[in-house]
């Protein structure tokens, strides 16, 4: 499929062969992790699958470096967009570049576990249909723990984290999506740019009756690089409060009941020294609130049904614990490392 704005640099131009999986990954500049990602989704066994690369503003240096590490590959396609989408932008335009039944990204300074992960990931797809997206367990590369800034899920199914089940999100560093119900959700919010944007995708799967599925068993090891990243002092929780708002609203919160969650995003801001950012994002949201408009076909998917509710309450709410646990864990404690 032609993507508006991104031009082929390397790669084949697409699979000579219909494929099962579609491999995304994006990048701008770490060219030493981001060309060890795509050697390792190469390197999968067992499975045809296709490498996407888009990348979204590298400099030139670092795209070259990638670009070499994809030339003449018959399996891998290195495309550059016009500017940087974000992360829900570009996962959407990597998508866009193929066909295959199943998607699945890759942060680019991370690896696949073994050889036969992908091919597992999709497995657990193809066996159980009413799993929109696959989560995968994300675990620190030096050390195989796991990776703490990459948990999204509640503390209290840390244990479970070689585990399996349901889940009301999934993670960006390593998930597996059904391109189909992808597409019928309407894909990623670019509005969000990033964090969030899972939660939000996420939320119209499970409106259409799908399962999030956590799988310990189907894992990546994460680099954790601070390269490139935003930190909290620069404007991540700005985007963090801000979307985490804009997504309730969407889903039919209205602003009166949300003062509680803002309320405690600012004392927590106030605590860990980024106030202004918190409180600059009520607005912001509210704004972007007023501003969306679904995609046509999509309208139904917001505002959660009796039957969702139902699998978030069993999902997350009943592994947060009680009101005091809860404050002591999200509100009164420090900020999570940046992924």
């Amino acid at each position: 499929m032609t993507v508006p704005g991104a031009e082929h640099v390397a790669g084949a131009r697409g699979p000579a062969a219909p494929v099962l999986a579609d491999v995304i990954l994006l990048a701008m500049d770490r060219a030493e992790e981001t060309v060890a990602a795509i050697a390792s989704a190469r390197a999968q066994q067992g499975i045809a699958k296709h490498v996407w690369i888009a990348d979204q503003g590298s400099r030139p240096e670092a795209l070259a470096r990638i670009a070499e590490a994809v030339r003449g590959a018959p399996d891998a396609t290195l495309i550059r967009l016009d500017r940087n989408h974000g992360v829900a932008g570009g996962r959407n335009r990597a998508t866009a570049l193929g066909r295959a039944p199943f998607v699945v990204a890759l942060d680019n300074d991370a690896e696949f576990a073994t050889p036969d992960t992908l091919a597992r990931a999709v497995a657990v797809l193809e066996a159980e249909p009413d799993i929109a997206a696959l989560a995968f367990r994300i675990v620190v590369f030096a050390t195989g723990e796991d990776d703490l800034s990459s948990w999204g899920y509640p503390r209290g199914l840390l244990p479970r984290s070689a585990g399996s089940f349901d889940a009301a999100t999934f993670v960006g560093a390593g998930h597996a999506l059904r391109r189909d119900a992808f597409e019928a959700a309407g894909g990623y919010d670019e509005a969000l740019f990033f964090t969030w944007e899972e939660f939000d995708l996420a939320l119209r799967l499970i409106n259409m009756g799908r399962r999030i599925r956590y799988r310990g068993d189907v894992v990546v090891r994460h680099k954790v690089s601070p390269e490139a990243r935003v930190g909290w002092s620069g404007t991540r929780w700005h985007h963090f409060v801000r979307n985490r708002l804009y997504v309730a609203m969407k889903h039919g919160a209205s602003p009166v009941a949300l003062l509680p969650r803002f309320l405690a995003y600012q004392l927590k801001g106030l605590r860990n020294g980024v106030l202004r950012q918190g409180l600059a994002a009520g607005p912001d949201a509210l704004a972007m609130a007023r501003r969306f408009r679904p995609a046509p076909g999509t309208e139904h998917l917001y505002g959660p049904t009796p039957s969702a509710r139902a699998y978030l309450a069993r999902t997350d709410e009943a592994h947060r614990g009680g009101l005091f646990a809860r404050l002591r864990a999200e509100v009164l404690g420090g900020l999570p490392a940046t992924r």
